[in-house]
């Protein structure tokens, strides 16, 4: 790893806000909408995002989800490196137990080669999707077995983007290209940086190893808020200096959405729920419109699960998410809030992530 690789790794706060913002896209598709304008929309935000000084831009590995079209990662990352030129990119996460590292390695030296220097690699140890749709991923229908080799599956994968499998390791002679071989090739040339190792949880597993590693963590807040604090915790208590970071680094996604006025955030963010009602009962679907979800007959239990689901969804006028922004941040002790912005139209997410922007006094385009 790069002597700079805690540079890459930890932004800078810009405006009032207390630390670093970024973005966390699900590449949502509303009813009546298609993938492509969810895909168009993507762009606007990172366009918009690299504008007003949010830090990273990472993109969500999901899978049979008709409202979310975020099912290749790396696809996305590069379509998005050809529209933007500063603000980094990568994935929140690409779950490992789904792909043979050498093929995450290769992809994301392809991303790092068209990006230079502005590439993450966040990994994830669930499926990203059910038991079922899983299988058909992996190809096998033993699922415990890959979440539960995963410190190997990293390690296989950190060799190699670092090209360096000892001597008489069965993967000494392959090469994950782009990358470091090319240096060692007669008259090559290699870029000094690779993508920064993060690690994604929602639960303790992920944040104990982060630790363990020296790695900087990011905690899935907007679907594990009872486990952000203790997970956190353990992350710092188990850190251990390392070549790329020096100390604990943890980043949290949070829902947070913001309208120009608190009703219309409150009818947003019902339809976002009742998305989650229908994927968390077997009815994955696209994302609601509003009006859909205010006439729809939510059924006592369904009641308590959006309004449980809401009470952690950061929503309201500007003044409203930055002051619970702030709150959490404080409560939390986080290094970094990446904001994902869930509601049924992409102007009403673009929008919201302007209006944080300006709620914040960031920085406003030349």
């Amino acid at each position: 790893m790069a002597a700079d690789a805690a540079e890459e790794i930890r932004g800078t706060a810009h405006g009032t806000a207390p630390v670093p913002l970024s973005v966390l896209d699900l590449v949502t598709v509303g009813a009546g909408r298609t993938a492509t304008d969810a895909l168009r929309t993507s762009v606007d935000i990172a366009r918009l995002a690299e504008a007003r000084g949010f830090h990273r831009y990472w993109v969500a590995e999901h899978h049979s989800m008709p409202g979310v079209a975020s099912s290749s990662p790396a696809v996305i990352l590069a379509h998005l490196a050809a529209h933007t030129g500063r603000i980094r990119l990568g994935s929140g996460g690409v779950m490992l137990p789904n792909h043979a590292p050498l093929v995450i390695a290769e992809q994301f030296g392809t991303l790092e080669a068209m990006a230079p220097g502005r590439v993450d690699l966040g990994l994830g140890r669930a499926p990203g999707t059910d038991g079922a749709t899983a299988a058909a991923l992996r190809r096998s229908d033993r699922l415990n077995e890959g979440a539960d080799d995963f410190p190997q599956q990293l390690a296989e994968l950190t060799r190699f983007l670092d090209d360096d499998f000892p001597d008489g390791h069965p993967y000494r002679r392959i090469h994950a290209v782009p990358g470091p071989v090319q240096a060692t090739s007669p008259g090559g040339v290699q870029s000094p940086h690779r993508p920064p190792i993060w690690l994604l949880g929602s639960s303790g597993f992920s944040a104990r190893l982060a630790g363990m590693l020296g790695l900087p963590f990011a905690f899935a807040h907007h679907f594990s808020a009872q486990n952000t604090v203790p997970a956190l915790d353990l992350y710092r208590e188990t850190f251990r200096p390392s070549e790329v970071l020096d100390a604990p680094y943890a980043l949290i996604g949070v829902s947070a959405l913001a309208t120009d006025d608190e009703k219309e955030a409150r009818r947003q963010v019902l339809a976002a729920a009742l998305n989650m009602v229908r994927l968390r009962t077997g009815r994955p679907g696209l994302v609601p419109t509003p009006e859909e979800a205010e006439a729809y007959d939510f059924s006592p239990m369904e009641r308590e699960f959006v309004d449980s689901w809401n009470a952690n969804v950061v929503h309201g006028t500007p003044d409203e998410v930055r002051a619970g922004l702030d709150e959490l941040q404080k409560r939390t002790g986080a290094d970094e809030l990446m904001l994902t912005a869930n509601a049924h139209g992409g102007d009403v997410r673009l929008r919201s992530y302007e209006l944080i922007a300006d709620a914040y006094g960031l920085p406003t385009p030349a």
